[in-house]
């Protein structure tokens, strides 16, 4: 399939456009950014980090990457990606970040969706080191960078589709970032996604208030859809590992983490809303 590179990154300090020269990135301004041996580049200032190593540890990324490999989620990303190349001509070229790529797996299925059309130019972005360090090993015809999506290192108006799969938005940015007629494609867990779960390592569980985003400033909304199916885990190492991709890892209590541990096997609940908003043309 044909993935070209990436190269609407802009300076994280000034927001001018970023230009590789040999193994590094610079600006205008003469800030530089180093692309790692293992193809990635970080584009997280000091400054703007809240922690001294943010977003998703090296366990949690293996254990995503464990999950995902196995092929659990193959559905959502069958639908992210139909979704992002709908009505896209063969000769057509797209433009894509995939904000809180997290280790780049629905960006690889995208590339592998598009087959031999349309021209993909892929950037995945992502708050952790390691996750961006291993989507890099993963595959090095994507572009990775660390970074944040509350400054997002990309041009303005550069981008044909954002992803936001079980994120973060941020929605002025992802406006910004978007070509007018452009679209953000956003996955949020539906009302008995993951049900059984939560029954297991809560008391009780609160009452459903989810309730379909509103099309934020800048943007319109178009049709969503809903994606329901089950899993089976059928051993205690996949459960441990769904448990610890998910935020319900730290608000568990310490006796609704071990009620966990001690399954076996588990049929789950898939339950999620895709939501398309378009960005405005005015």
């Amino acid at each position: 399939m044909p993935v070209i590179p990436f190269r609407a990154l802009g300076c994280p300090l000034d927001g001018a456009p970023l230009r590789l020269s040999g193994a590094a990135w610079t600006c205008a301004s003469g800030h530089s950014f180093d692309v790692a041996s293992q193809g990635y580049t970080n584009l997280l200032p000091v400054q703007h980090k809240r922690s001294r190593d943010p977003g998703d540890s090296k366990d949690m990324v293996a254990a995503r990457q464990r999950f995902l490999a196995a092929g659990f989620y193959q559905p959502i990303a069958a639908a992210v990606s139909r979704l992002a190349l709908d009505g896209l001509p063969a000769d057509a070229s797209l433009s894509c970040l995939d904000a809180g790529c997290g280790e780049g797996y629905y960006l690889r299925q995208l590339a592998e969706a598009a087959g031999d059309a349309p021209t993909l130019a892929l950037l995945g972005v992502d708050i952790s080191k390691w996750a961006v360090l291993s989507a890099a090993k993963q595959d090095k015809r994507i572009n990775w960078a660390v970074g944040s999506n509350a400054k997002l290192p990309v041009l303005p108006a550069t981008l044909d589709r954002v992803l936001c799969l079980f994120g973060f938005p941020v929605y002025a940015e992802f406006a910004r970032v978007l070509k007018p007629g452009g679209k953000l494609l956003q996955v949020d867990a539906g009302p008995d996604h993951l049900r059984e779960l939560r029954e297991v390592i809560y008391p009780s569980l609160k009452p459903d208030r989810t309730t379909a985003p509103q099309a934020p400033a800048g943007f319109s909304r178009l049709p969503a859809e809903t994606l329901h199916f089950s899993i089976a885990l059928r051993d205690p190492a996949q459960i441990a590992d769904l448990l610890a991709m998910t935020p319900h890892l730290h608000r568990a209590s310490a006796e609704g983490r071990a009620r966990a541990a001690a399954l076996t096997s588990l049929a789950l609940s898939v339950d999620l809303r895709l939501t398309c908003f378009e960005r405005n043309t005015d």
